[in-house]
């Protein structure tokens, strides 16, 4: 397995860097595809991008959107996600219709697989690779439908592409990076990587700002804690964040600590820590996104919030356990760093740790490192 210095060696955008991951899209002025393309763009008038699973991945296709719209802007570009993470998009401007999927839900399935059907679409790409979206990807009947041709189900794709990495000429590739090379490799210029985009409904800016107010939070300084994860391997320890807390209460910043509704313990174990004042807000995710663009700065472990926070371009430091840092780092414009302890088994697969008793690539991380990566994250926004 590689180590994360090698990783980063192998990597032009990471390339220079030290191991405590500084951050920044870049890219070209002049976009180009990656292939030539396979058919005529100009008989294209319905386009839909098929992504699935969580709000990261959701949030790490707007890329893919992006280059798509800017390509074909008169199309009728669509996407499907999942229903529970389809707010995450709410008004796109490069999103012309969303199509939400029931998780687990064979009828809904069977719904939604007679809705694309009948829309009709001239191209249909699938981002994800698993066999849900394949099986949707099929049934649109679509005249040209893409996908990688390591897939699983490949053979449903038929326009099938070469790996991410061979297209791009290097050894190791983003997800932002994988996505896009599949529309690259179509015709679609994507060599300037866009960033993440998302955007902020006049609902949801008023929503939070009425929240902060009643917080007696206007005005101030705001840090966004997100001490939570989807697994123990990327969940630093809630005392570790009350002591960034402390140090942010210093330096004038009010906490604004969010969690979803199933892990108000974390919040409780955040509070109960913690020697400054937290103010604990249960958002949608719209307001998840209003609120980041409102923030001064986002602390939180690897997660799809910390995608959101890169996507409006808030100033963020990121702790990271067992992910594979190259591949699912926000994809940040503001200044960012990303937080880890190097250990001989990372990345891994992140489901439980098989190697120690506990997680220890994300226990081990110090808060010391922390604090000093904000101090720099700060010093840079401020510079």
């Amino acid at each position: 397995m590689n180590s994360l210095r090698e990783i980063v060696d192998s990597s032009p955008q990471l390339r220079g860097v030290e191991t405590k991951a500084t951050f920044k899209v870049q890219g070209t002025d002049n976009p180009q595809p990656l292939a030539k393309t396979p058919w005529n763009w100009q008989d294209i008038n319905k386009v839909l991008v098929i992504r699935l699973r969580s709000i990261g991945d959701t949030v790490l296709a707007t890329p893919s959107l992006t280059a798509l719209r800017r390509f074909v802007p008169k199309a009728q570009i669509d996407i499907l996600v999942e229903d529970w993470v389809a707010p995450v998009l709410d008004e796109h401007p490069d999103i012309s219709k969303i199509v939400s999927l029931q998780k687990g839900n064979l009828a809904a399935r069977a719904r939604v697989a007679y809705q694309i059907r009948n829309a009709r679409y001239d191209v249909v790409y699938n981002l994800h690779g698993g066999t849900t979206a394949t099986l949707l990807t099929r049934a649109t009947g679509a005249r040209y439908r893409v996908g990688y041709a390591n897939y699983q189900y490949a053979n449903l794709h038929n326009y099938q592409a070469p790996p991410a990495a061979e297209l791009w000429r290097q050894q190791k590739t983003h997800s932002v990076e994988q996505q896009l090379a599949l529309l690259g490799w179509t015709g679609v210029p994507v060599t300037d990587r866009p960033p993440t985009r998302l955007s902020v409904t006049s609902k949801a800016a008023t929503a939070v700002d009425h929240r902060l107010q009643v917080a007696g939070l206007e005005g101030r300084k705001i840090a966004v804690i997100h001490p939570a994860a989807a697994f123990a391997t990327k969940q630093w320890a809630p005392e570790n964040f009350s002591r960034v807390v402390e140090f942010l209460s210093d330096a004038g910043y009010a906490s604004v600590a969010i969690a979803a509704a199933n892990e108000t313990q974390v919040i409780n174990d955040l509070i109960s820590n913690s020697a400054a004042p937290i103010v604990s807000l249960s958002l949608t995710l719209p307001e998840v996104s209003a609120l980041a663009t409102r923030a001064d700065l986002f602390v939180g472990n690897d997660s799809g919030i910390a995608h959101i926070a890169a996507a409006v371009e808030t100033p963020s430091v990121v702790i990271f356990g067992s992910s594979n840092i190259a591949h699912w780092r926000p994809w940040n414009r503001a200044p960012a760093e990303v937080v880890f302890e190097e250990m001989p088994c990372q990345p891994c697969h992140g489901y439980f740790c098989e190697k120690f008793a506990q997680p220890e690539c994300i226990l081990r991380v110090p808060v010391s490192r922390v604090i000093a990566a904000i101090e720099r994250v700060i010093q840079n926004r401020e510079t």
